[in-house]
């Protein structure tokens, strides 16, 4: 996945795997459900900056791909950080993240904080 482990921690109550910030792009979501798998969570930490920027232009299917993924192996995803200036530049993209929002298996969260406290309160 890269050349940083990821890292397993309790948050909010749940035990999270973070992957780590540094390394190449996401675009297979195979590497980190595995890496979930050997870590035995149900939770993974996806910094936003780690997805290839194919995931935020839903025409070209990489988000669809990788977010179904996730459910298939019923395993949560959080991404992490600040896609504000993406949700701006696309009216379906903004719509991905309400959506992923109002559910319980893919959250877009700002920071840590913010899903420390998702997680509680859920």
């Amino acid at each position: 996945m890269s050349e940083t482990l990821p890292e397993t921690r309790r948050v909010g109550g749940c035990p999270v795997m973070f992957c780590p910030s540094g390394g190449p792009p996401l675009r297979e979501a195979a590497d980190v459900i595995g890496d979930a798998f050997h870590h035995g969570v149900t939770w993974i930490a996806v910094p936003v900056e780690r997805l290839d920027p194919d995931f935020f232009r839903l025409r070209t299917g990489v988000a669809g791909d990788f977010l179904q993924k996730f459910a298939n192996y019923r395993l949560r995803l959080a991404l992490v950080g600040d896609v504000s200036r993406q949700v701006a530049a696309s009216d379906a993209f903004h719509a991905l993240v309400r959506e992923c929002n109002r559910g319980t298996q893919c959250w877009f969260v700002p920071d840590l904080g913010a899903l420390g406290r998702r997680l509680a309160a859920a």
